[in-house]
């Protein structure tokens, strides 16, 4: 962050936003020329500011409906323990999003599923097989407020 400048960030909130946009319509939003554009975007791309571009769908136009954040604490506290349990939570294509925590639960899993069914197929295929698991406690989004993609620079 201690390189960037306010027209690095203007093209980062930009991109954000609207990641489809061409190098000559961001250069002109930000103005600058193409090519002055063009060595800031590769720039922030390769000190890893800019990890990766996605298009970001809507979970329930393909069919996954339910959302459910799953805390789980483990056995115990070992590097062993905790690198075996975020391995293996990495592997299950089900899972959004993987925290470790402070508090009572070691880690707060987003899982997505079709319904409570599918959820309950995940669970017993899954979530009780990771290692170190010794308790989940399993909480149903009823539905998404909102949800942020964009990191606030401004």
């Amino acid at each position: 962050m201690a390189e960037m400048d306010a027209i690095d960030r203007r093209i980062l909130v930009i991109l954000q936003r609207e990641g489809r946009l061409t190098n000559a319509e961001l250069a002109s939003r930000v103005n600058l020329s193409a090519s002055a554009c063009h060595r800031r975007v590769r720039r922030l791309e390769a000190t890893g500011v800019i990890r990766d571009y996605v298009a970001m769908l809507d979970p329930r136009a393909v069919g996954r409906r339910a959302t459910v954040f799953v805390e789980v604490t483990l056995s115990g506290q070992s590097e062993e323990i905790l690198d075996a349990f975020e391995k293996a939570v990495a592997e299950v294509p089900d899972v959004m999003e993987c925290h470790l925590m402070a508090g009572t639960a070691d880690y707060l899993i987003k899982v997505v599923a079709r319904d409570s069914d599918d959820f309950a197929l995940i669970h017993r295929r899954h979530l009780t097989r990771l290692p170190g698991v010794a308790q989940m406690h399993s909480s149903f989004a009823l539905r998404t407020v909102f949800g942020a993609t964009a990191l606030p620079l401004e």
